[in-house]
């Protein structure tokens, strides 16, 4: 990571990547405590099944209107007002976007309270379970106007990203996330499943919108409604914002393919998979995310000022630090059973629940390493306001990847599901990583490969050497307590990070010399 280090840029990215690594760290804690909350008082059964399905139409929503892509499209337009010292125009800008979109969508708002029925059951068409559809159709009521504070709680945190403010924006979804835990806990017994609804659209109101305003207003925000069809930037963001809203992410795909293709399975099977994906997406959101997050206004920076050799140089660093992921996702693979154990058994939540969200949990993980690179690739093609070559060939990729699910469903059913998650990921990540490499003249991506494969050899020894201590100790542990179960988690992880510390000392691989120097310096620092 020398290239970090060798520029204040750099330098000042990484105190921003600390804040979101410690903000998604927080949120992914609480993200799993609301997961442990749902699956102590709910199970997996139908009520959560409909529970997650709920969701679906308000993401295609957020989708539609690329509310999830407010920083990255709106990011580079205002940072262009401030580096031409042009910031009231900007607020201008800001102002016209946020009136004429917040409009818009309490339109789509209102249509999609109405249009509920008819959609939900194209979105699970496996389950024409008259029960199930009437619960996933309420709550799908009661979730959709939570849109409206993420699309204007975005555009409040795109700003605030561009002046390089990061405190207020990394506590939305904390907040949303306590939000959620407090609805089903308060409302749970009378409401069931219903009550985690109600506390997601209390958690979007607070966190994503209300707090955010006043991060906007620390940074000088200037708002008033203004609706200027004819406004340059108006159009601009459109068509930044268009392919983002017709294209097929990985992210949305993902969300998107489980619940349908899940549907065509037992009652649980879509619990089973969402809950698998919940302990994945907390890896991602730790390394990927936060990186992402935090880099991406220096990447608008340099992309701004032309400077596109230090661009891929950031890109290049940046993913040779995150192949640090795959021996990490084989850890969580041989640990999964004990995972989910640790984290969901409880409550509904039976052993069967277990064996085969842990079994899902480890087809995942094959892909974990794509979810988390893909949000520093995109984000390349996004500083450069390019967003039509990711959501086309993203599109592409995910239209390929359409065989692999069904055939994943009819061969291995849950596990399958799994399986075709991680390639799918695996192929967009690939495929879009190569794009950009032509696009931008990136000759030292070879290096980020060849740090995949290092790591992909390393991880094969690691893991062998895992799987070994963990069936011993599975033999002598006989009991499936919590105690015992952590006590293997442990003992495992423990092995892990020697394996890990050796193999990075005596191979010289620089992620993991990285962080070991990182955390040898902490603690020095700390007893000094």
């Amino acid at each position: 990571m020398n290239h970090l280090k060798a520029s204040g840029t750099f330098s000042n990215m990484g105190v921003a990547t600390l804040i979101m690594m410690a903000s998604i760290f927080l949120s992914r804690v609480t993200g799993i405590a609301r997961e442990m909350v749902l699956a102590a008082l709910a199970g997996a059964g139908t009520e959560v099944d409909a529970y997650r399905v709920a969701f679906v139409l308000p993401e295609i929503l957020n989708h539609i209107l690329a509310s999830g892509f407010l920083s990255v499209t709106f990011i580079p337009i205002f940072s262009r007002y401030l580096a031409e010292e042009k910031e009231k125009e900007g607020w201008q800008t800001f102002s016209n976007i946020s009136t004429v979109f917040g409009a818009l969508l309490i339109v789509l708002i209102v249509t999609g309270m109405m249009v509920a029925p008819i959609v939900v059951p194209l979105l699970a068409p496996g389950r024409q379970d008259p029960q199930f559809i009437a619960l996933a159709v309420r709550m799908t009521r009661i979730t959709l106007p939570a849109q409206f504070f993420f699309f204007a709680g975005g555009m409040l945190m795109a700003v605030q990203y561009a002046k390089k403010r990061f405190l207020f924006p990394a506590m939305a979804p904390l907040i949303y996330n306590l939000g959620i835990i407090s609805g089903g806990w308060l409302l749970g017994r009378r409401l069931g499943v219903e009550g985690f609804c109600w506390g997601a659209l209390a958690g979007a109101a607070v966190g994503s919108f209300a707090f955010q305003i006043l991060g906007a207003v620390r940074i000088g925000i200037k708002f008033r409604p203004i609706i200027d069809f004819t406004h340059p930037d108006l159009r601009r963001y459109i068509l930044l914002t268009l392919p983002l809203m017709i294209g097929l992410t990985m992210v949305f795909s993902t969300e998107l393919f489980s619940k349908f293709f899940g549907s065509f399975l037992s009652a649980g099977a879509i619990a089973w998979i969402d809950y698998a994906m919940r302990v994945m997406l907390m890896l991602v959101g730790f390394f990927g995310q936060a990186v992402g997050v935090a880099s991406y206004p220096y990447m608008a920076q340099l992309a701004v000022q032309g400077r596109l050799s230090e661009l891929n140089d950031l890109i290049n660093s940046i993913l040779r630090y995150l192949s640090i992921v795959i021996p990490v996702s084989v850890l969580i693979a041989v640990l999964r059973h004990e995972i989910v154990h640790v984290l969901f058994e409880r409550g509904r939540f039976t052993p069967e629940d277990t064996k085969m969200t842990a079994l899902t949990l480890s087809c995942l993980m094959i892909g974990a390493v794509a979810f988390i690179s893909q949000t520093v690739v995109n984000r390349g093609f996004y500083a450069t306001q390019n967003t039509l070559v990711p959501a086309v060939f993203g599109t592409i990729a995910v239209v390929l990847s359409l065989p692999i699910y069904w055939m994943g469903l009819k061969l291995f059913g849950v596990a399958g599901v799994g399986l075709a998650i991680s390639a799918s990921a695996l192929i967009q990540t690939v495929f879009l990583f190569s794009i950009w490499n032509r696009r931008s003249n990136n000759t030292a991506a070879i290096g980020v490969y060849r740090a995949y494969l290092n790591s992909a050899i390393g991880t094969l020894v690691i893991g062998a050497i895992l799987w070994s201590v963990h069936g011993a100790l599975v033999m002598r542990i006989e009991s499936q307590t919590l105690i015992a179960n952590l006590a293997v988690i442990s003992i495992v992880s423990g092995v892990f990070v020697v394996l890990t510390g050796l193999w990075g000392w005596i191979f010289k691989i620089e992620a993991i010399q990285y962080i070991f120097n990182r955390v040898a310096s902490s603690t020095f620092l700390k007893k000094s």
